[in-house]
């Protein structure tokens, strides 16, 4: 740790709000059926990932998963770039059919899950939504949006930044806090 960041979860940390996140849901849901996971890129994708796999050790059925950019959902995508970088959408599945757990690494604002919402109504209505997300920014919200599961509640000033770290694209898994 360097530049005053501080460390709020470990690899471990990571791993076991993951494993809590993932009994919630069965819990929640009575199970796993018609049940779908689809992941916001980039970090909400390889959480998404991760999630499905601990849901497939423990009750030992498949369930589907999906990918979400949603680049040109934003309401701010001029803002941040008139060439945004559009990464793959990847729904092969029937969402009508199922509920979805959106999942995210960070919540903030709330507008990237606002987004994510209008981009899955493209492909149909799913019998509902639910969101988990790594990391639960207390402040800062701008729509009214909360997460169903949460790995991790910050309640940290607004111009920090939060780093999330996975192995998938960082060689390791850790969250940061870097003050502004």
């Amino acid at each position: 740790m360097t530049c005053g960041r501080r460390q709020i979860m470990s690899g471990r940390d990571i791993e076991r709000s993951l494993a809590r996140i993932v009994l919630q849901i069965i819990e929640r849901n009575y199970g796993v059926e018609k049940l779908a996971i689809v992941g916001i890129h980039t970090g909400g994708v390889f959480l998404a990932k991760r999630i499905k796999g601990i849901i497939v050790e423990k009750e030992g059925v498949d369930i589907p998963l999906g990918s979400l950019d949603i680049s040109l959902y934003r309401d701010d995508w001029s803002l941040a770039s008139q060439s945004p970088m559009v990464k793959e959408t990847n729904i092969d599945f029937q969402v009508e059919d199922y509920t979805i757990i959106l999942v995210d690494d960070v919540l903030f604002t709330g507008r990237t899950i606002r987004a994510a919402l209008d981009a899955i109504m493209d492909f149909g209505r799913p019998r509902s939504i639910q969101l988990a997300v790594l990391i639960d920014r207390q402040f800062g919200r701008e729509l009214p949006i909360q997460p169903n599961y949460a790995g991790y509640e910050l309640i940290e000033r607004q111009n920090d930044h939060v780093d999330v770290l996975l192995t998938e694209k960082d060689g390791r898994d850790e969250v940061l806090l870097i003050p502004h």
